[in-house]
């Protein structure tokens, strides 16, 4: 059984997934209260399919983009289970699995999040006849930057500002398929199945290692000398 672990941004989600059936799945608005939330929420989840940790087999964990406290928090969590339980772990890029939710429609995914200063997070992916696709790696960039690199019909998706939906589709206009971010809620049990297709391929994470993607810098704050 593998768990599913996701805390890259506000909105948190766990999982647990046996196979292709999902046995448990929790995604909530965290308000940065990964740290206090976390644990209890998947020992709630253990509780109520009456598993216990030693039952998992894996653990799968967003690693970011996203919150630097928040991916912390997460991928502390996923090694100290892959350490305790000695399971496999694999990350898996945040922005792939937002994505991942809407590879039913064959059309490119664009996720973004927020990045601050009026920037974004984003990426691009597809689902072709071969499998799924990157066809961009995560950039922090501009809206207007961002549509540039658009040629077709794009589906657009994440966690962003209203007024990033409202300048997608004045930039693109029939090119530009917006799901409303009050509705888009990230799923952990799609983080389990990216997860599942790279352990079944041996794509395994060193635990040791493994270290969330900060497209930027962690913000470093100086002590002030009295």
């Amino acid at each position: 059984m593998l768990v599913a672990i996701d805390t890259s941004t506000d909105i948190a989600s766990l999982a647990l997934v046996e196979d292709a059936s999902i046995l448990a799945e929790l995604t909530w608005r965290s308000h940065q209260n990964h740290t206090v939330q976390l644990l209890p929420n998947l020992e709630h989840l253990l509780k109520l399919t009456g598993f216990t940790p030693a039952d998992l087999t894996g653990v799968v964990v967003a690693k970011g983009p996203g919150s630097f406290n928040g991916l912390r928090v997460g991928i502390s969590a996923a090694k100290g289970l892959a350490f305790s339980l000695n399971i496999p772990i694999v990350g898996i890029d945040s922005l792939e699995v937002e994505a991942y939710q809407y590879a039913y429609t064959g059309l490119p995914i664009c996720p973004i999040f927020n990045a601050g200063r009026n920037e974004i997070t984003t990426a691009l992916f597809q689902k072709h006849t071969d499998g799924w696709k990157r066809l961009f790696e995560d950039q922090i960039t501009t809206v207007d930057k961002l549509v540039l690199d658009i040629k077709e019909k794009t589906l657009f998706c994440g966690e962003y500002l209203p007024a990033v939906s409202s300048e997608l589709v004045s930039l693109l206009g029939d090119k530009a398929v917006v799901v409303s971010p009050t509705t888009d809620i990230r799923r952990a049990s799609y983080l389990a199945g990216l997860g599942k297709m790279k352990i079944d391929n041996g794509e395994i994470d060193n635990a040791a290692t493994l270290q969330p993607i900060y497209l930027r810098r962690p913000p470093i704050t100086i002590a002030k000398h009295k």
